[in-house]
């Protein structure tokens, strides 16, 4: 529970980057910034893994870029599902925000490290 907690965080971190970087990305308030993490959580615990089955042959076909339309999807779906999280410039300011979301995602797993907690890397020289 403490992972998924701290990947909803750390979603929400991305999601408040994806606001001040992307232009189209709104999101009302801190409220819904959180429950916009939680909830896409949730959705990439839920719904991804399904659509990620579905899609496969054209996910193959692409060589795996066709993950990044369904990460956008993700997003799209939470912006449709939660009041107070808007998205005015279509795809492509959608498509940024989940690549925001991926990398401050994959910054965070770096950091949280496999047993989700906080590991702390020294580099001696």
């Amino acid at each position: 529970m403490t992972r998924f907690v701290l990947r909803a965080l750390i979603s929400a971190v991305g999601l408040w980057v994806a606001t001040r970087w992307v232009h189209g990305i709104r999101i009302d308030n801190a409220g819904t910034l959180v429950l916009a993490g939680l909830l896409l959580g949730i959705v990439n615990a839920v719904v991804r893994p399904v659509l990620v089955i579905l899609t496969l042959p054209i996910t193959i076909l692409s060589l795996g870029f066709f993950l990044a339309v369904v990460n956008t999807a993700m997003v799209a779906l939470v912006a449709w599902m939660l009041p107070g999280f808007h998205i005015y410039g279509g795809f492509w300011s959608a498509f940024a925000t989940a690549l925001i979301v991926w990398i401050t995602g994959w910054l965070g797993s770096w950091l949280i490290g496999p047993r989700g907690r906080v590991d702390v890397h020294v580099r001696k020289l």
